[in-house]
């Protein structure tokens, strides 16, 4: 049975980000925790001297918290009937991230889902705050909806690398489960720096090849192109319904997202993103 983090702050964005994660695995047997973390609005220093005087501040919205995550559960379990499907609520008086670790350690989560924030023009959506922060400091999978994406199969996958992993069969294996689940197509994109590829990484994309024997795939190459521009030149040329990327430090995915500049600009995200941690998870 997966196990599936929500976090929701009840916007929009996060309960399309569930509807999504329910819709994605409607034929797996599922339970989806659905986190809400609260704080009150005079927290940090203040929040001390007012607790002091308002003994009720943290009960009260505790309960705004439950009474929320109720409505949500309502909502999406009076359209979704799967008896496959079981749904726990947490309301947490923490900070949201510090919460997302403690729980993916606790319950041995598979996937934290996440909806992102706003969008910033027609196509293109920015990815918030707190979902680069999980990406950065969860060691779990983390896929990102982007707002207001309507849910369609992932039948086209777009995989982009550097080839600089040894890929291990854990770090695949839910990409695997989703591909096998819809006989997906996983597009493999590299953009080559230089002419070869050097032998270790010969090698990586070997085995890469090898431990997807078994779903259909093709490898891609884009020469001398900036990461970002090859990813979005593919998604214009080819089908794409799902874009994963594996998060390894000192990569060009931590270039990707991580620079100041991207901070600030937002990676333009079309499809739902996957990302998966490099090195063991739920640690």
């Amino acid at each position: 049975m997966k196990k599936i983090l929500m976090p929701t702050d009840f916007s929009t964005n996060s309960i399309n980000a569930l509807k999504y994660a329910v819709s994605l695995f409607k034929d797996e047997e599922c339970t989806f925790y659905l986190l809400n973390t609260f704080t009150p609005v005079l927290y940090d220093t203040e929040y001390i001297l007012y607790s002091t005087t308002q003994p009720g501040l943290e009960e009260i919205y505790r309960e705004n918290s439950v009474k929320g995550l109720q409505k949500v559960k309502k909502r999406i379990t009076s359209k979704d009937k799967n008896p496959k499907h079981h749904f726990e609520l947490i309301s947490a008086f923490n900070l949201l991230i510090e919460e997302i670790k403690d729980q993916v350690k606790e319950k041995n989560i598979d996937l934290v889902v996440m909806g992102t924030q706003g969008a910033t023009g027609a196509q293109e959506v920015l990815m918030g705050t707190n979902t680069v922060q999980a990406i950065k400091k969860v060691k779990c999978p983390i896929l990102a909806i982007p707002s207001e994406y309507e849910y369609t199969n992932p039948d086209n996958i777009l995989f982009p690398t550097d080839y600089e992993l040894d890929y291990s069969s854990q770090q695949l294996q839910l990409l695997k489960d989703i591909i096998k689940n819809y006989d997906s197509r996983l597009n493999i994109l590299h953009v080559l720096t230089k002419e070869e590829l050097s032998p270790e990484k010969e090698q990586n994309k070997k085995k890469l090849a090898t431990q997807m024997d078994s779903v259909k795939h093709q490898f891609y190459s884009k020469e001398k192109q900036a990461l970002t521009e090859a990813i979005y030149d593919f998604q214009n040329e080819h089908p794409t319904d799902m874009l994963v990327m594996i998060n390894n430090k000192h990569s060009f995915f931590e270039n990707l997202l991580f620079r100041p500049v991207i901070n600030k600009i937002g990676f333009h995200i079309k499809v739902p993103f996957l990302v998966i941690p490099s090195g063991k998870y739920s640690s």
